[in-house]
């Protein structure tokens, strides 16, 4: 009865069939497409992307090296070498992501004191040499010169909820 079965329903296409019913079925389905460059779909409040690192208003980083971001990184992808400065305060030398090896998680965004670094909403963004992918301090800074205006009103709109 089986055997039977199994070539009826092989003689009749059943399971090509059904394959084209799926396909009839969105073939007349209203499209979702986006055209990319031009309209860009909503993004989660909850998005990060591209790191950067601050300055306070007078232009000195916020980084303190207490290399917190460092130690709660999952991937090992942030490495942090301390100076001494005259005064006695502590700042970077070196300050350097592996994009490649970052699972932007955003603990090293939770776990600074200061807000020295952020993951804002940039993900357009690319590679074309060997060694781009690693985010030294300067361009980290830069980054964060270049777009405060926007990391600041995210981070006030977040503030209630802190």
């Amino acid at each position: 009865m089986k055997l039977l079965k199994h070539y009826i329903k092989s003689f009749l296409f059943l399971e090509l069939l059904k394959g084209m019913s799926v396909t009839g079925r969105y073939l007349f389905a209203r499209k979702i497409t986006v055209q990319y460059p031009e309209e860009k779909t909503p993004m989660s409040p909850r998005f990060r992307g591209l790191h950067a690192q601050r300055r306070y208003a007078n232009g000195e980083e916020r980084c303190i090296a207490c290399k917190l971001c460092e130690a709660v990184c999952p991937a090992l992808a942030i490495t942090i070498d301390v100076t001494e400065r005259d005064d006695g305060t502590r700042r970077t030398s070196r300050y350097d992501i592996d994009l490649f090896k970052c699972i932007y998680c955003g603990f090293c965004e939770e776990a600074c004191p200061v807000d020295a670094i952020v993951e804002t909403e940039i993900f357009e963004y690319h590679f074309e040499n060997r060694g781009e992918n690693i985010m030294t301090k300067d361009k980290l800074l830069a980054i964060g010169d270049k777009y405060e205006v926007q990391i600041a009103a995210a981070k006030a709109a977040d503030a209630p909820y802190r």
